[in-house]
């Protein structure tokens, strides 16, 4: 049985010459990883948007992945080395954070969300730090200042800034070394909620860019 839906590419894994394994997030089965061959490598670039074939097999977990094609081009966040760092950070956290099976509104959440950051004009310094506050909600557990103050350090006053109007928090004046820690204060956040630890490597890329 074949089924025709849409995912967002969080992660891959080589498996063999021929296949590799894709770990996504589909429209219609959720958090869930696919089989498919190594060719058109370019369409399995993190958070890439992408129609297809699910073929359904029962006796695999692994359902195979067939007549792909990306729905956006996704062109500034392949160019600008910026959106690039951010948008791999996303599909991280999405990889580690993100359970298998459905979550009802998070497809759409998340495709919103990359087509935000690929169209944002301006500054997008703080956007994957308002994304961590969304991105929270998206899971079922809307931060209040009370809730996240026991892991704000001395940054509680900026993150309730940015849980503030979109625009300002987007604006919100803030040193590199105050969005790491801050990035880190909210993963520590959702790692207590999610009640393991996350460990996210690409932060420290977003460390040095930001």
């Amino acid at each position: 049985m074949a089924t025709s839906t849409r995912i967002i590419v969080l992660n891959t894994t080589k498996v063999g010459e021929r296949n590799i394994v894709v770990h996504a997030l589909s429209r219609d089965f959720g958090r869930r990883s696919f089989i498919t061959g190594v060719a058109h490598m370019a369409f399995w670039q993190p958070l890439s948007i992408l129609d297809c074939e699910v073929v359904e097999n029962s006796r695999s977990e692994l359902w195979r992945l067939r007549g792909v094609s990306a729905v956006y081009s996704l062109s500034s966040l392949r160019s600008d080395i910026r959106r690039a760092a951010i948008s791999m950070f996303m599909a991280e956290v999405l990889y580690r954070s993100v359970r298998d099976g459905a979550e009802p509104g998070l497809y759409e959440w998340c495709e919103k969300a990359v087509l935000t950051l690929d169209s944002l004009e301006g500054s997008n310094a703080n956007y994957h730090l308002r994304w961590l506050l969304e991105l929270c909600s998206a899971l079922g557990f809307t931060p209040s200042e009370e809730d996240i103050a026991p892991f704000a350090g001395g940054h509680l006053g900026d993150i309730t800034s940015l849980m503030g109007p979109y625009e300002d928090a987007l604006l919100l004046p803030l040193s590199g070394k105050s969005r790491s820690a801050i990035a880190e204060s909210l993963l520590r956040y959702l790692s207590a909620h999610l009640e393991y630890q996350l460990n996210i490597r690409s932060l420290d890329v977003l460390g040095e860019l930001f």
